[in-house]
């Protein structure tokens, strides 16, 4: 049994306008601007949090406990570009714009949008971009949050 690499296997963009989130189509993802070469090998976050509920009573000895409401902390990093078009996520992802980040994973990068995916659907809204201190050795950073705005499609397939 072999184990899933994940270099090279994650895809990332970001939509402006997608009619199903759960089968968002293949012309709806490639109309998107592609984030992947821009974003850093450890800058996509999407890490769901799951809310605890208390279900213990007061005749209870033992705390317990179900799972309540579901969120999402999304960001992005990624490496600014020293050309308009190299740096289209830093004039795009700006404060108060509206759309929907896409994630594909374990599928290689290069391999184009097609019916039958999954993908992770976010409609969302970005925050205020924050630049990154520069250090040596570094390509110019920025980091955005990317805020999710309406329950995503965390298994969507691509129609």
């Amino acid at each position: 049994m072999g184990d899933l690499i994940s270099d090279g296997k994650t895809r990332v963009a970001w939509v402006t306008s997608i009619a199903n989130i759960n089968a968002p189509t293949a012309t709806e993802l490639n109309a998107g601007l592609d984030l992947t070469k821009r974003i850093t090998p450890d800058g996509l976050k999407a890490d769901p949090t799951t809310a605890d509920v208390d279900t213990s009573s007061l005749a209870s000895k033992f705390d317990t406990k179900t799972v309540g409401r579901i969120g999402f902390e999304n960001e992005l990093t990624m490496k600014r570009g020293d050309n308009p078009s190299d740096d289209a996520p830093y004039t795009t992802l700006v404060y108060g714009t509206v759309g929907f980040m896409v994630v594909r994973r374990g599928i290689d990068y290069t391999t184009a949008w097609t019916t039958g995916q999954q993908v992770e659907v976010y409609p969302a809204i970005c925050g205020e971009r924050a630049n990154i201190a520069p250090a040596a050795n570094e390509v110019s950073k920025f980091m955005s949050p990317i805020k999710v705005t309406d329950q995503p499609a965390t298994a969507a397939l691509v129609a």
